[in-house]
């Protein structure tokens, strides 16, 4: 493979196909070590006030977070090792994610090596930065390598040749374009296609709660919704407001706090993304799904839907809100669908809650989540037991 058209963001330069006499055990000393170090960096008060995002990634990456993963991993019934090498593709438009998805192989002791898209910036440049500040035994760098390169099928065709386990973000048409390169016979693929959230908001229950509580709840929300621009797979794209009766007033408050909690953040919306999210919203509107639209701020479009089959599954811009009103939770499961993945929630009960998951029965949501954790990743994803999946066992019979 010709490396020379390699950019080493992290790790050691040289052939990434190359065998390793290197090797890492489930939960490693040394990476545990290295991740440890490299949350301390990341949680550094001038760095989380630059890049929010990465206060959540510390966060996940402390030592005891580290060890709980690590018991995830370990089987009573089978003796427990590295799957091997790992090639990762994670998207562009989310900084964060890579590390999450490479750190978990990591701990399982796996070889990896992570493509980084070149239109990676700001909290991912960020992350680089405090990835090469780590003092690390050497063996980190041998054995993690992140790299970015073109289009170049011929360097993606050998690190899919050379791994035992494929990971690939993206939109459906970046999976497909990926599986046209053969794997070898005993690799397999962990996909991660388009996915959809939503956010769901008991009306009785938002009545009942009390100011403080109505403030928090659009708090989180907000953080779901706004952090990458609404881009995420798990950022709520439509509100569902779950009751009987007129939701006017429901409706109203959620949205001028929204607009509060936005002031205060500071948050804004380009010229390109607003006149995008203006296109969209209209075009809903042009084609009967929304009977209104509203433009209270440049950074806050709400849209009134026809019904819950209207709900759009793409991305509309950042900031834009299509809401609809369903009587009940179980309502909502003949619109949910494999594509969906979170619903954020918020004044429902725990029983409601368990009732909607198993109507849905694994048809559609992997997660059900309160508002304000959307965006919090965790070692079962997209209803993959990652652990699991950078792992595999030995079973020994006497």
């Amino acid at each position: 493979m010709n490396s020379a058209t390699v950019q080493f963001r992290f790790g050691a330069e040289g052939d990434l196909t190359a065998p390793s006499e290197d090797r890492l055990a489930v939960g490693d000393e040394r990476v545990l070590d290295f991740l440890a170090k490299l949350a301390r960096k990341l949680l550094t008060p001038a760095l989380a006030r630059r890049h929010p995002e990465l206060g959540s990634l510390g966060f996940f990456l402390r030592p005891a977070e580290l060890r709980r993963a690590v018991a995830k991993m370990e089987r009573d019934d089978a003796l427990v090792f590295p799957r091997g090498n790992v090639f990762h593709l994670p998207p562009a438009n989310v900084d964060t994610i890579f590390v999450y998805s490479w750190a978990l192989s990591a701990l399982a002791g796996n070889h990896n090596v992570v493509r980084i898209s070149s239109r990676a910036a700001g909290a991912a440049e960020a992350i680089f930065e405090a990835l090469n500040e780590v003092d690390a035994d050497p063996v980190i760098a041998r054995t993690q390598r992140m790299v970015t390169y073109g289009r170049d099928d011929a360097i993606t065709g050998a690190l899919s040749r050379w791994c035992d386990l494929r990971v690939i973000w993206g939109g459906d048409a970046a999976v497909d374009a990926i599986r046209k390169h053969p794997l070898r016979p005993s690799g397999r693929d962990l996909t991660f296609p388009d996915r959809t959230s939503w956010a769901v908001l008991s009306m009785p229950g938002w009545r009942a709660a009390d100011p403080a509580a109505r403030k928090a709840a659009v708090v989180g929300f907000a953080n779901d919704a706004y952090w990458f621009d609404q881009a995420a797979c798990s950022s709520p794209r439509t509100v569902f407001l779950i009751g009987d009766g007129d939701p006017a007033d429901v409706r109203t408050e959620f949205l001028d706090l929204l607009l509060t909690v936005v002031d205060q953040r500071g948050w804004t919306v380009d010229a390109a993304m607003a006149v995008e999210k203006r296109v969209n919203a209209y075009g809903l509107a042009a084609t009967g799904a929304a009977t209104a639209v509203e433009f209270p701020d440049n950074r806050i479009t709400a849209l009134t839907l026809t019904g819950s089959d209207q709900v759009p599954r793409h991305w509309i811009g950042a900031g834009a809100f299509p809401f609809a009103q369903v009587g009940s939770l179980t309502e909502l499961v003949p619109a949910m669908t494999r594509q969906d993945q979170t619903v954020s929630h918020f004044g429902f009960t725990p029983a409601e809650l368990r009732a909607f998951a198993i109507a849905l029965g694994g048809r559609g949501v992997d997660r059900i989540v309160p508002f304000g954790s959307a965006l919090t990743f965790g070692a079962v994803w997209d209803g993959y037991d990652l652990p699991a999946e950078f792992t595999r066992l030995t079973t020994v019979t006497t």
